[in-house]
Formats: C-alpha cells, sequence, structure tokens
C-alpha cells in the first residue's frame, strides 16, 4: 500500500478510521480490565490456598493491590477514551 492510498482511504471516510481506532481501545481496555480481574482472583486463591482459609490470607499485599487499582483506572481511562473517540467521528 501505498501513502498516497492510506491517506485518500482516510480522506473518504475519517469516521471509520476513528471508529476502528475507538473499537480497538475499547477492545485493549476490556482486556486489560478481565486480565486483571482474573489476575486478583488467582492471587487470592493462592493465598488462600497457602494459609488455608486462614481469615487474613485474603487480603493481598500492598503493593498487588496498588498495581491492580492502577491496570482498573487505566482500563477504564481507555473505555472511556473509546467512547469518546467513538462520539468524535459521529461529527465527521
Amino acid at each position: 500500500m501505498s501513502l498516497q492510498y492510506l491517506w485518500n482511504l482516510f480522506s473518504t471516510s475519517p469516521s471509520q478510521i476513528l471508529n476502528g481506532l475507538a473499537l480497538f481501545f475499547a477492545l485493549a481496555g476490556s482486556w486489560l480490565l478481565l486480565a486483571t480481574r482474573l489476575r486478583e482472583q488467582r492471587a487470592g486463591a493462592r493465598l488462600a490456598a497457602e494459609a488455608e482459609l486462614d481469615a487474613d490470607a485474603s487480603l493481598l499485599d500492598e503493593r498487588t493491590q496498588r498495581i491492580n487499582q492502577f491496570f482498573y483506572v487505566f482500563g477504564s481511562a481507555t473505555l472511556a477514551g473509546a467512547l469518546m473517540l467513538s462520539w468524535v467521528s459521529t461529527v465527521f
């Protein structure tokens, strides 16, 4: 593909290009949220198995909680960005 063809494709349908980019961001954000949730569940199950259902074993350490919180915020921001990009594409 030449650069001229790509530019022509963008100039004829910019809304489709923006919607495709929004779809990519939405898929990436949703995958990040799901992967973080699975990671959190596995860590909790591992800690519970190690401590044999001790009351304090279900609590994750502070560093893991901060990492999970960052991934939740970043995934949510990515989904919000995808929504905004999709809304912007309706203007074109």
